[in-house]
């Protein structure tokens, strides 16, 4: 069965296959110069330091909706071992099995494909078992540093929590615009507030996915005009689930990653930035989220601290 028509159209008007030539892997990271990075360290003023990540736990995020992306599963394989016999210097090591995906996380340009193809046409079939992705893994998108936004679109439409059924559309990323005083520019990483993050905080790991607030397949033409670097919420799916349209899945996915190149995140947790950004009235922030080196992985946890 083909992708719908809207897909295919909007797709083409997106896709940024060959853009930054036939070889590249990164996609509209290449839109983070140096130029963006000297200007996004000029959003510093305080120098307040704000975490993003949630905490690796065991009693994570994951309900089992995904197969195999599991909650970080954490065991001690020695706890004050003596190495050089009694009384010297003893260590305590840990171990961790997890789905990279699992938690606060970025996915890779590898991580979806349509049709047989990955961005900028590289087969799908490039992803092996032993090898992991063959192009465009997590391990190329290096250097993640620029100028964050965050568009507080439940703020910005008056509420504190998106309801779980609202598709975030471009008319609310703009509203947001206009709260925040700022313009999406080239090279921006973009955080969306949805509220829903404080479904899990709550304590309730099913009603925070499902159902969840998340991205309208009418916003990657929105991110694709203002040329932003990168784009996460505070979502397990990150765009709105169940899907808007009966039957086609993760489309948003499809058209950011495999189309535009661009890089998506999960499960941020911007309620401090919210109430901070708020307070001062800036939205806007020197953004460090670099993704762990797994080579060849389809995506990894990442601890994003926004510095204000």
């Amino acid at each position: 069965m083909s992708l719908p028509k809207e897909f295919q159209e909007i797709a083409k008007r997106v896709n940024n296959w060959g853009r930054w030539g036939a070889d590249d892997e990164i996609g509209t990271l290449n839109l983070i110069t140096d130029e963006v990075v000297r200007e996004a360290a000029a959003c510093v003023r305080s120098g307040r330091r704000i975490p993003l990540a949630l905490p690796l736990r065991q009693d994570g995020v994951q309900t089992g909706m995904i197969p195999g992306r599991v909650n970080p599963l954490h065991v001690m394989v020695q706890i004050n071992q003596e190495v050089f016999g009694p009384d010297t210097v003893a260590c305590s090591d840990d171990a961790v099995t997890m789905g990279l995906q699992a938690a606060t996380h970025w996915d890779a340009l590898a991580h979806v494909s349509h049709s047989g193809k990955l961005y900028n046409g590289r087969p799908a079939g490039s992803i092996t078992a032993h090898g992991g992705a063959g192009f465009s893994g997590i391990d190329k998108a290096r250097h993640i540093v620029s100028r964050g936004v965050l568009l507080d679109v439940a703020r910005a439409l008056g509420t504190d929590r998106l309801q779980g059924g609202h598709a975030v559309t471009p008319e609310d990323l703009e509203a947001a615009e206009e709260l925040a005083g700022t313009r999406v520019r080239a090279g921006d990483i973009v955080l969306v507030r949805t509220g829903q993050i404080q479904v899990y905080l709550a304590g309730d790991r099913h009603a925070y996915g499902y159902p969840s607030p998340g991205l309208s397949i009418r916003t990657p033409e929105w991110f694709h005009a203002r040329d932003a670097a990168a784009v996460a919420n505070d979502t397990l799916t990150f765009e709105i689930f169940p899907p808007e349209t009966e039957d086609l899945w993760l489309p948003v996915h499809a058209l950011d990653l495999v189309e535009m190149g661009m890089l998506q995140g999960q499960n941020w947790n911007l309620e401090e930035l919210s109430t901070a950004c708020g307070e001062t009235g800036r939205y806007t922030f020197l953004l460090s989220a670099m993704p762990e080196p797994f080579a060849g992985a389809t995506g990894t946890p990442v601890a994003p601290v926004a510095i204000l």
